[in-house]
């Protein structure tokens, strides 16, 4: 059986990539091994952001105070989608920060954009991580004033690390919450069909494959003896990654295909075709 391309991003932001896969001939499963979910009640979030817009609303003004945050950073097109669902004005004198292309592209979708907004991203595109946003970002500046990161319930703390060392002070608030889908009987009908042919799975996140690999241990938990590990059937996929982090997760989990691209879409792509 020929194989697919296999998107493992959450629903809404696989959904684009799919349509750009399948327009270049390839068959494609959706299969999204993170669940993007709302809080219930995100108080943390509201707060900031009225702190954000009542400060900043004319922060324009040649006698206006500064705005209460200097820096809003996201650490996901997911993270920014919910913040904006609450945002309905975007406050000047603002620096919005991003790591990768996809959220800066999220970003802009929400009006936020250059050279009307100041945006700052990694300075190279290929490298979407909280170091390189780090480097990329005048943190002199930042001694001082106050920073906020939006992002998923949890995560790394090394932006905010850094900024702190920087001398900001930094709020850090939940927008969302992730979580890898449950073992139903369609996911497992659908991994092992998947898992009988040789597929390419992109796979955007180290939290997504390390998810995968707990739900296969979890099939194999239960398999009859002899059967072949669905967890050893995966590791002889290949595997396309943007991120040198998610690269290092398929190693020490046993994966040998994997290919590095670096971040943005086009150069996912690029890998696909290169594979023709």
């Amino acid at each position: 059986m020929a194989g697919a391309v296999v998107i493992t991003r959450p629903l809404a932001q696989a959904r684009p990539l799919a349509a750009r896969v399948a327009a270049l001939g390839y068959a494609v499963e959706v299969l999204p091994l993170l669940e993007i979910t709302p809080l219930a009640e995100p108080t943390e979030l509201l707060a900031a952001l009225e702190r954000l817009t009542s400060s900043a609303a004319s922060a324009s003004a040649p006698s206006a105070p500064p705005p209460y945050y200097a820096l809003v950073a996201f650490v996901s097109p997911n993270a920014i989608d919910a913040a904006f669902i609450h945002l309905k004005t975007v406050p000047s004198g603002v620096t919005w920060a991003v790591v990768g292309e996809g959220s800066r592209v999220a970003l802009a979708a929400h009006g936020v954009a250059s050279p009307g907004s100041h945006v700052v991203s990694p300075l190279d595109a290929a490298r979407s991580d909280s170091e390189h946003l780090l480097q990329a970002l005048d943190l002199a500046a930042l001694d001082g004033k106050r920073a906020l990161i939006i992002r998923g319930d949890g995560g790394r703390e090394l932006l905010a690390d850094g900024l702190r060392a920087a001398g900001a002070q930094v709020d850090v608030v939940p927008a969302y919450r992730r979580a890898a889908p449950s073992l139903s009987p369609e996911l497992e009908a659908t991994l092992r069909r998947l898992l009988a042919q040789d597929n390419d799975w992109i796979i955007t996140s180290s939290e997504a494959l390390r998810g995968l690999h707990g739900l296969l241990a979890e099939l194999d938990a239960r398999a009859p003896a002899g059967e072949i590990p669905c967890v050893v059937s995966m590791q002889q996929q290949h595997l396309i990654v943007p991120h040198a982090r998610i690269a290092e997760t398929a190693h020490n989990l046993g994966f040998s295909r994997t290919t590095l691209t670096g971040s943005g879409d086009e150069r996912l792509l690029a890998a696909l075709q290169s594979r023709l």
